[in-house]
């Protein structure tokens, strides 16, 4: 009778003390999530930002390049699908599809300001006007903070990948719902260069 009591004590211990693991690790997973979400929100404040910016730029922008109304509507277009796409992923930042769409729509916008920057080079007296210059100024501050947010989000979202694919979480950590996280990076080389904001 003694051993069998020893035997189920020991018992219990053990079954309480893989509880009690498995909580462990399911807590760090929750706090590594929450902590990627709360890095995107700061990305997320950025780029309302940077979309707030972009209508008056290209307003500004239209009273010197009446003949550039072409590339200035793709801009609005393309700001308007980057917009569109950033809410979607303030909604679920853990969501690799909507991640994929914001940089995707991101590369688009990037793009297409380039170009803006590109055919303002024949325009010297946009390139000298007050607002345009000040305008330029913020959006240049903005992309750095971007960068700053990306950069935080995407090693938040490192360290949470790192600990859901680790022994033992992996085991378990997709049927508790933690699913993989999506980088915020851009992949092409030639997009990352456009995200540059100057006129030279």
């Amino acid at each position: 009778m003694g051993i069998i009591l020893v035997l189920l004590g020991v018992f219990l211990v053990g079954v309480v003390g893989l509880v009690l693991f498995g909580v462990g690790i399911y807590n760090r997973l929750v706090t590594l999530r929450n902590r990627f979400r709360n890095a995107f929100s700061q990305i997320d404040v950025q780029l309302k930002r940077r979309y707030d910016l972009i209508p008056n730029l290209v307003e500004t922008a239209k009273s010197f390049m009446a003949h550039e109304r072409e590339t200035l509507e793709a801009v609005i277009a393309a700001r308007n699908g980057a917009q569109a796409a950033s809410q979607k992923a303030a909604q679920n930042p853990g969501d690799p599809q909507a991640i994929q769409g914001l940089v995707g729509a991101e590369a688009a916008l990037t793009g297409s300001l380039g170009k803006l920057f590109a055919l303002s080079e024949a325009y010297p007296d946009l390139k000298s006007d007050k607002t345009m210059t000040n305008l330029m100024e913020e959006l240049t501050s903005t992309e750095n903070r971007v960068a700053f947010a990306r950069q935080a989000f995407n090693d938040a979202v490192t360290s949470y990948n790192t600990a859901r694919e680790s022994f033992p979480a992996v085991l378990f950590a997709a049927t508790m719902g933690f699913q993989a996280a999506m980088l915020f990076e851009v992949q092409n080389p030639v997009e990352r260069e456009a995200v540059r904001v100057s006129f030279s």
